[in-house]
């Protein structure tokens, strides 16, 4: 953090005194600025880049920092309400339109102003994450021969091998893909399984993300309810039967937003059902390694249950390591894994190289290990204080799953509560919470918020943010 700190000081004084120059005029060298500055040639470097990028200086090797001519006036503005015509002609011949709607996604992206809470967010907070442990696994990644080639279409077999020993059962290496993290995989699978106009049977509540990308294809989303033992299954069956749907989406392990875990005598049902429905269950197993220390032995995936190529699985390393490390795997059995694979590849190509070794790097480090045990303790004490404080200072929020992995919390808020009031009126307390709304694909049963308590720094900072939600809901109560 100090090298990164330095490097924006230096852009700051470096930006300051550009108007000392006229323009083309050359700055002082590298080593003057060392000396200067008493900073690192690294450092300048850096810094120099940083105004390069920003298109206020011009850097020529061997030649040194020049700063940048002006840049030709901004041509005005064409008019392009001609677009909304063009994107929307063809909706009335679409079965489902593709109007895409991102708002559940980016809630749990954006980062809030500073000073606020972030109890919206999906992904471990930097404290969390294993920043050493990454750096230290691309930077060996980096010197491995050949590490910037282009590798195989399916992934490095190596890392397809790690990822289908983590599933079980039948799924061998030749049955996983490497994509560029779940979003993507879920994107294929989805893709792949339904034309447009299509049912696909989703779990309710559900993740945005998933309904936006099940929008987005043309597809027309089908709640099935869940409660804290997982999917119903006998309203699985109804719905497929309803709707002669061919795809049911789910999250059979901490399922967001729930936390529900699929109970043991429901998965067999699950499978059974959509066998005899002729459908494929896409088996999204998003934070499997996020397990907290206090948790039973976990369930096998779904994937190595089945044997008869029902399942389609999606892992991810990317909950339990960065949003930037986006590597995962899509697994299949059969005639349907040719059909992801040509779709993959046509989309993406490939997933880059250097980041594929960096995960195998990872993985195969003592650091893993290390990590996971760390994240698992963390987890858990961050758990038991956000329901220790939910329960002493906003006794009206209902808990009616406590998950014993994942990294949040679905509170039901009483009735007659305005969801969007409280939402705001927390934000104006200083505290982000994300909002049940979008995590219905009809209408939903209740006022209800996602709690994350893995974007935060600590425990403190989740026993203030309780503490400014109490006061949010004060302000709305009255």
């Amino acid at each position: 953090m100090q090298e990164r700190s330095s490097v924006g000081d230096l852009a700051n004084s470096l930006r300051k005194e550009l108007d000392r120059y006229s323009p083309g005029g050359k700055l002082p060298s590298s080593r003057v600025l060392v000396e200067r500055f008493r900073v690192s040639p690294v450092t300048v470097s850096r810094a120099l880049a940083q105004l390069a990028a920003e298109g206020l200086v011009v850097t020529r090797p061997g030649a040194g920092a020049f700063r940048a001519r002006p840049r030709p006036g901004v041509a005005s503005t064409g008019d392009t309400s001609w677009q909304e015509i063009a994107l929307s002609a063809d909706a009335a011949a679409e079965a489902v339109p593709r109007t895409v709607d991102a708002s559940g996604v980016l809630v749990s992206l954006a980062a809030p102003p500073p000073g606020v809470v972030e109890f919206n967010g999906g992904y471990l907070h930097p404290s969390l994450q294993p920043e050493r442990a990454m750096g230290a696994a691309l930077s060996r990644a980096g010197r491995r021969p050949g590490a910037w080639s282009r590798p195989p279409m399916e992934g490095l077999p190596e890392l397809r091998e790690w990822f289908a020993r983590g599933i079980g059962g039948a799924i061998g290496a030749a049955d996983v893909l490497v994509a560029a993290g779940g979003q993507t995989a879920l994107t294929t699978a989805l893709r792949a399984l339904a034309p447009p106009g299509a049912p696909v049977l989703v779990e309710s509540p559900t993740y945005p993300g998933m309904l936006a990308i099940a929008r987005a294809a043309g597809l027309r989303p089908v709640p099935v309810p869940v409660d804290p033992d997982g999917v119903k299954p006998d309203l699985l069956a109804d719905a497929f039967r309803a709707t002669g749907a061919r795809v049911f989406v789910c999250q059979p392990l901490f399922q967001n937003p729930t936390g529900a875990v699929l109970a043991p005598e429901r998965r067999g049902e699950v499978l059974r059902i959509a066998r005899e429905a002729g459908a494929f269950v896409v088996e999204d197993d998003f934070v499997r390694r996020l397990v907290h220390e206090d948790a039973p032995p976990l369930p096998r995936p779904l994937a190595a249950e089945d044997p008869d190529g029902v399942v389609v699985h999606v892992g991810s390393l990317t909950k339990a390591t960065s949003p930037s490390f986006r590597v995962s795997a899509l697994a299949a059995r059969g005639p349907v894994l040719e059909r992801l694979r040509a779709i993959q590849v046509v989309d993406t190509f490939f997933v880059p190289r250097p980041l594929q070794e960096a995960a195998l790097e990872l993985v195969g480090s003592p650091a893993w290990p290390r990590h996971l045990r760390t994240v698992s303790a963390e987890l858990k004490a961050r758990r038991d204080t956000m329901t220790a404080a939910l329960r002493l200072r906003l006794p009206e929020l209902a808990l009616p799953h406590v998950p014993f992995g994942g990294y949040h919390l679905w509170a039901r808020l009483p009735d007659g509560t305005d969801e969007s009031a409280f939402t705001a009126a927390a934000l104006r307390a200083g505290v982000a919470v994300t909002p049940g709304r979008p995590y219905y694909s009809a209408e939903p049963p209740a006022a209800q918020l996602r709690l994350s308590f893995a974007a935060v720094a600590g425990t403190e900072e989740i026993t203030e943010g309780v503490r400014r939600l109490a006061e949010a809901y004060d302000e709305v109560r009255t």
